[in-house]
């Protein structure tokens, strides 16, 4: 192999596998999505995988022998150390998956795998919103809740693959919120977009007055794609809404409070679909960290948005390969 190295990074999604070819700089030179099909059954699931990695590859119009490594991220539980997909529950009926060494025997390629977040998180690091900065965590902020977390380079795994479940840091004790994993008081069960929808749901049985009014009793309720309503009414003038969005913003901000207060990052990065509420969400996420913040990560920690969208997974986990292939690994 000769020339500048290129790899090849794989975002396993419930519902679609994103990949492309990246370049040692973070640039993506394609970028293709084939289904999972995880219904289907986990060696599907693993030749699914193979097949993103030969259309990214032909998207470039390269052959596989000019890829230098092959980065895989998954959702779900794992064991990071030895390549498995535990029990993911968005994948099932998938078990003890051997993704890593599935894909390492394909191709003959040194493999990476990680985390989906973990490896968002680290191609914000690396090629996005923190390119140039020493530590960041990203939020993903959707129906659920994500999380990554980068220091000195490195991705904060944890001793049992579940380091940086932030979204599953609990907030509040006093009568908590259910969790969609099932828990309590957990931050996603507050600011994530299900959790929106479910709160703008309550009030307005209870007969709060809003515009949203008439989506909800057209619908029978709000979805959480209709976060995005949420924070339209807001933008209108709705006043229901308007608290809605404040309280949300509160709740992302005793988050990445509770990460600043824990590992002092350069910067907190949220991304995900909720952040299509423009810059005045994020400047009000800033000023409830302003006031809950020690006074000196309050004042030198940058709070913004992520830069890669859908594509900071498998630009991650390129990165990831990235990686293995400095450090000499298989």
């Amino acid at each position: 192999m000769s020339g500048p190295l290129l790899y090849i990074g794989v975002d396993v999604g419930g519902q679609s596998i994103k990949a492309g070819v990246v370049t040692d700089e973070g640039q993506p030179l394609s970028s293709v999505s084939v289904p999972t099909e995880a219904w289907k059954g986990q060696e599907h699931g693993l030749e699914q995988m193979a097949l993103a990695v030969e259309e990214a590859a032909r998207a470039a119009k390269l052959d596989l022998r000019d890829i230098a490594a092959i980065g895989i991220a998954t959702p779900g539980t794992m064991d990071i150390p030895k390549g498995l997909i535990l029990d993911p529950p968005n994948l099932k009926p998938w078990k003890n998956v051997p993704v890593r060494d599935y894909i390492h025997g394909r191709f003959r390629k040194p493999t990476a795998f990680q985390n989906d977040a973990n490896a968002a998180a680290y191609g914000e690091y690396w090629a996005g919103a923190g390119r140039g900065v020493r530590s960041l965590v990203l939020f993903t902020l959707g129906t659920g809740i994500g999380c990554g977390i980068v220091v000195n380079g490195q991705i904060i795994e944890g001793e049992h693959s579940h380091g940086a479940e932030v979204g599953h840091i609990i907030i509040e004790m006093s009568q908590p919120r259910r969790c969609g994993c099932g828990g309590r008081g957990h931050l996603e069960a507050y600011a994530s977009a299900t959790a929106l929808a479910q709160r703008a749901n309550e009030a307005l049985t209870r007969g709060e007055i809003s515009s949203l009014q008439a989506l909800f009793q057209t619908k029978g309720q709000l979805a959480p794609e209709d976060a995005g309503e949420v924070f339209r009414a807001a933008a209108m003038g709705d006043s229901l809404a308007q608290r809605l969005v404040e309280e949300t913003a509160y709740f992302l901000a005793v988050g990445a409070v509770n990460m600043m207060h824990t590992i002092d990052p350069n910067m907190i990065v949220f991304g995900g679909g909720m952040t299509r509420a423009g810059p005045s969400f994020l400047e009000r996420i800033r000023e409830h960290v302003r006031q809950l913040a020690f006074p000196v990560p309050a004042a030198q920690t940058q709070i913004v948005y992520a830069q890669l969208g859908n594509e900071a997974g498998f630009i991650g986990a390129a990165g990831c390969a990235r990686m293995l292939v400095r450090q000499g690994d298989r």
